[in-house]
């Protein structure tokens, strides 16, 4: 049996960073390199982040570690942004899509995207909801955006994954989800698809 598209589908979308137990933050990494060196600036919140995610991604890949919580921290970050607004804006989004608007989604992450054209995860919503209205094209074309801003998005790869294989390009899509394999061991709905893009191939 299929690995189920709807979960796949929040795979890429990452509903679960907005989940009422998810963290909305994480701890930074204890003594930055960054900040021991004497007259060293403070670091940016951007470059928290980054440092954050670099902690949660190394673990991610450690035996025995549970992956659901490092996965919601991650969501958690991917959805934080410099700007309040691109913030609650994102989160709108993601309720509208989620409610099945998707015209009224579309408006504001277009809004979202064109004020804050570096937010990966605004890309990455709008991406999902152009996979959802079946406009592979457009989707495509935002989840490239969304690798160029952040490469280990393992949400974006998946979403790339199920998009070439919905258009039989099971070669591609292979290669997207072992992708997204390579920065998070732990899809097992990837997997699975992977599986079951074997029996396609072998004609089973």
């Amino acid at each position: 049996m299929r690995a189920p598209l709807a979960v796949l589908v929040l795979i890429a979308l990452g509903s679960g960073a907005f989940a009422e137990d998810a963290p909305a933050v994480v701890d930074p990494p204890a003594a930055p390199a960054t900040l021991d060196a004497p007259g060293a600036k403070p670091l940016k919140p951007a470059e928290i982040r980054a440092e954050q995610l670099d902690v949660l991604f190394a673990q991610l890949h450690r035996p025995g570690v549970p992956s659901g919580p490092l996965e919601q921290k991650i969501w958690a970050l991917w959805s934080l942004s410099d700007s309040p607004t691109a913030e609650v804006l994102l989160g709108q989004a993601t309720l509208a899509i989620e409610d099945g608007a998707p015209a009224e989604a579309l408006s504001i992450l277009n809004r979202l995207i064109g004020t804050n054209p570096d937010f990966a995860e605004a890309w990455n919503k709008r991406g999902t909801l152009y996979f959802l209205m079946k406009k592979d094209d457009l989707a495509l074309a935002d989840i490239a955006k969304v690798l160029d801003l952040e490469p280990r998005h393992f949400g974006a790869l998946s979403g790339k994954g199920m998009i070439l294989e919905r258009q039989k390009k099971y070669a591609a899509a292979r290669a997207a989800y072992e992708e997204a394999l390579a920065v998070n061991p732990n899809l097992e709905q990837v997997k699975a698809a992977l599986k079951e893009l074997d029996k396609v191939e072998q004609g089973i």
